[in-house]
């Protein structure tokens, strides 16, 4: 699918390297475009679990290297718009639902996107993504039908499939693989294992793993009551 020209695209989640293995060629496609982009990261990802391999971090110092490799993914995709919302990583899921929703209110009335790109309610599996995801879809919804923006969501879990069927856009981000491989090498303090491995199915010519370079899938949010009443 050809990506869509849009007036500004607005993109929220929780952590350093969320933007890189989901959409960060579609990022970096919006901005070939001329499409403005802002990326709103609500923690510095303090606390991950992995600290380089081998280990070149501490968890004294991994909050400023996961900083500094946020900025590094932003510039590999051309990304110039990008906010640190201040939020501490793993307590997303604790911060006050009112207070979450006027903060994406507030993103969203500045920015004035036609689409917003975050995870999808239910389908996320980590705390802090699905926190994220119904701030998000919440402030979207309050807004007056006319001009809410298009809503896409990343969804992951393994029901996603039996429960939503096939993703309803695939952007073909064969152009912007170059910026997608240098977002994901950005963030190597959490990727490192993941790139090596990567490196040996794309040198042994897997389909499933070029794929993963040349297309990114996302659930156009479906407005339906009985599903919004779960969240």
């Amino acid at each position: 699918m050809t990506i869509e020209q849009e007036r500004h695209v607005l993109v929220v989640f929780p952590h350093p390297d969320d933007e890189s293995f989901g959409v960060s060629g579609t990022i970096a496609t919006y901005i070939k475009q001329g499409t403005p982009v802002t990326y709103a990261c609500l923690t510095l990802g303090e606390m991950g679990r992995n600290l380089g391999n081998p280990p070149f971090a501490t968890r004294e110092s991994l909050p400023h290297i996961r900083k500094q490799e946020l900025i590094a993914s932003a510039e590999a995709m051309g990304l110039t718009d990008l906010r640190m919302m201040g939020l501490r990583d793993k307590t997303v899921e604790f911060e006050d639902d009112e207070e979450m929703v006027e903060m994406m209110k507030k993103l969203i009335d500045e920015t004035n996107p036609s689409l917003v790109i975050t995870f999808y309610p239910n389908y996320a599996v980590h705390p802090d993504h699905e926190a994220t995801a119904r701030a998000v879809v919440r402030a979207v919804r309050r807004m007056d039908e006319s001009i809410r923006p298009k809503l896409y969501g990343l969804a992951f879990a393994n029901s996603t499939k039996d429960d939503l069927g096939e993703p309803d856009v695939v952007h073909n981000i064969m152009e912007a693989r170059d910026q997608k491989m240098g977002s994901m090498r950005a963030h190597i303090s959490q990727t490192s294992w993941m790139l090596e491995e990567m490196d040996k199915r794309l040198a042994a010519g897997e389909p499933e793993a070029d794929n993963w370079f040349t297309y990114e899938r996302f659930f156009s949010y479906r407005w339906h009551e009985d599903f919004e009443d779960s969240f």
